[in-house]
């Protein structure tokens, strides 16, 4: 507690940005708040240095982990299972086609472009799953800096416009039905703002038709795939460290803490220096508990608490309030991380993950619309 409340100074800077951030959003959710949020963030910290140990950066740091990581928890409260399940299940293998050429292709770029790990690794899975909500749940788990965060988060941003301003139109010219533009919404278009924004300008140009409702339910099924991700990662994670673990304990002591002794994997980022031996735990054993992340778990949690209050009869707008929480704690904490930004840097090193975000956005787009075509629905 007494460290919440050497927080609080830089909790409420937080939360002052993000408050008009959020209204902006509602306003524009083509852009949405935590877009508008992170670039308040980079614009205030080219103006207001704070010192690395100050309570305002405390708390700044503090919103960029553990409130990112609470949102992540409640934005569980918005699925229920059993809806998904029943609705989403025809668009599963579309979800599942444009997710693994999002990761297979990220995975190629990552090598061939030689990028930084953990930002090819944000940018493959916000590309596939959902956009910040993903990169929110992935970046605790690998490790990532804010600003490779940041970074993540303007590339999904940048596509994220551009396909709800031409896909519509695009759905139109390819003679898409109703039903086929949702699954293609939900399934091409990253973040959830930007999925309702391109189905809502389709029901604006198609009267009568109702594709937003679906681009909604496969947007859904879509952002389960947050849970395999991040515990696959969790576990490639835990696995990477307690090998570095075990190679630093038989290395000579010179060796020790080497920045040689970092692992560097396309799927989870440079691995943190080795642990020091703790009890009577080998260093190379696994656990699996240790490797699965409470705040994920929670997230697990929360969605079957969902679905089975509403199978039980309960009204789902009485999880709506935890829903919007979990919305701001996200525009929230892209503000902390848009504090913790290097504005200068991030535009001088953004060139390879524009060029990796989109040809996973084109590729995505692709596969959505072959799929679709191959499984007769389009």
């Amino acid at each position: 507690m007494a460290n919440l409340r050497n927080a609080m100074p830089g909790i409420g800077v937080c939360a002052a940005i993000a408050v008009p951030c959020w209204f902006l959003g509602e306003a524009l959710p083509v852009v949405g708040g935590p877009v508008f949020a992170i670039l308040a963030g980079m614009a205030i910290a080219l103006l207001w240095k704070q010192p690395s140990r100050s309570a305002v950066q405390d708390g700044i740091a503090f919103t960029a982990k553990k409130v990112l990581q609470y949102a992540v928890i409640l934005l569980g409260f918005g699925l229920n299972l059993a809806q998904i399940a029943a609705v989403g299940a025809e668009s599963l293998p579309i979800i599942a086609s444009t997710i693994a050429t999002a990761l297979i292709v990220g995975y190629i770029l990552y090598k061939v472009l030689r990028m930084d790990s953990a930002i090819a690794t944000l940018i493959a899975v916000g590309s596939s799953i959902c956009g910040g909500s993903a990169i929110a749940a992935t970046a605790p788990v690998i490790k990532a800096k804010d600003e490779q965060v940041a970074q993540a988060i303007s590339v999904i941003f940048l596509f994220n416009v551009i396909a709800a301003l031409i896909f519509p139109t695009l759905g139109s010219a390819l003679g898409m039905s109703n039903e086929g533009f949702g699954l293609f919404a939900g399934t091409a278009v990253n973040d959830t703002s930007s999925v309702t924004a391109a189905a809502a300008a389709w029901d604006g140009m198609h009267p009568g038709a109702n594709a937003l409702d679906d681009a909604t339910i496969v947007k859904l099924t879509r952002t389960l795939a947050i849970i395999p991700i991040t515990l696959v990662l969790a576990i490639v994670m835990a696995r990477r460290e307690n090998a570095a673990g075990t190679a630093a304990a038989g290395a000579p002591a010179s060796m020790l803490g080497s920045a040689d002794a970092a692992t560097d994997d396309p799927a989870i980022g440079a691995a943190p220096a080795a642990p020091a031996p703790t009890g009577n735990k080998p260093l190379g054993s696994f656990s699996l508990k240790r490797a699965l992340p409470t705040f994920i778990l929670l997230f697990l949690a929360a969605s079957v608490i969902t679905t089975v209050a509403v199978a039980a009869g309960a009204d789902v707008a009485a999880f709506a309030p935890l829903k919007t929480l979990s919305k701001f704690f996200i525009v929230m904490a892209m503000a902390a991380i848009g504090l913790n930004t290097d504005l200068v840097k991030l535009v001088r090193s953004g060139g390879k993950p524009i060029l990796m975000g989109f040809i996973c956005w084109v590729c995505i787009a692709a596969a959505s619309l072959a799929m679709q075509h191959t499984l007769g629905l389009w």
